[in-house]
């Protein structure tokens, strides 16, 4: 048993915590099948980047910040006939963002915009990509207080940091001059190093306005759309074609 805590111990000082602790149990399972030193080894080594995989990714999750977990599984895609199978199985595959392709979802509130954009950031970071969601009200808050709190600091730098940047409901909230020009500034910094999916109830050619500058608005525009799949949606919100009622406590669709 003192060897046993021993090379415990000497797993700990080389930062295999997860391997010191579950140690005893391979080694009895190793005995009793009578594996080789190689393959206890194997299964000792796979099990600490096991564990620190599972780690990386609750961390990457935590993160992101998504405001509510909505995985591809549940997209109802039979609802979108702005997407085909194929298209949404390129898009799940992610090779776009090896590409630093952006994805622009377009169309009116309940289409499922959203929800397609945190599934994609999901799979994201199940492949191992840093992943930043922000709504575009909390995006206009974080610039206005960029020059007075840490918080605001630290959130742009990890977007700056992530592979891929999910900005929610774009150019819902107007900016005054100098926000508009420090959003320049981030979509610039993220331009050719991040990927970016945008959500918007309105078409690109009416994001000036809320922008107040048509420089700036055009420089955005160029950098956002450069690299682009632009996907519209049309259909009615699925909220209300599924919302529940009052009277018979059912969906509307049966």
């Amino acid at each position: 048993m003192k060897q046993l805590q021993q090379l415990q111990d000497a797993l700990v000082s080389l930062r295999l915590s997860e391997a010191s602790k579950e140690l005893p149990a391979i080694l009895a399972k190793a005995e009793k099948e009578q594996v080789s030193y190689l393959s206890f080894l194997q299964t000792l080594g796979d099990y600490e980047r096991g564990k620190r995989d599972e780690k990386n990714m609750e961390k990457r999750l935590k993160l992101a910040s998504f405001p509510s977990i909505t995985p591809l599984e549940t997209f109802n895609l039979e609802e979108q006939e702005s997407l085909s199978r194929k298209e949404f199985n390129q898009l799940k595959e992610l090779a776009w963002v090896e590409q630093l392709f952006n994805v622009i979802l377009l169309g009116p509130p309940g289409v499922g915009k959203t929800h397609l954009a945190v599934g994609l950031g999901l799979e994201a970071i199940q492949m191992g990509y840093k992943v930043s969601f922000i709504s575009m009200g909390e995006l206009v808050h974080t610039l206005k207080t960029l020059d007075i709190t840490r918080k605001s600091q630290t959130r742009i730098k990890r977007m700056k940091d992530s592979h891929l940047v999910i900005i929610d409901d774009l150019m819902y909230a107007a900016m005054d001059p100098r926000e508009a020009n420090l959003f320049f500034q981030l979509v610039n910094d993220l331009y050719n190093h991040s990927s970016i999916i945008l959500t918007s109830n309105s078409s690109p050619k009416e994001w000036t306005e809320p922008l107040g500058d048509v420089v700036v608005a055009t420089a955005i525009l160029d950098r956002l759309i450069h690299r682009a799949e632009i996907i519209s949606f049309v259909d009615d919100s699925h909220r209300m074609k599924n919302r529940r009622r009052i009277f018979n406590g059912e969906s509307v669709q049966k």
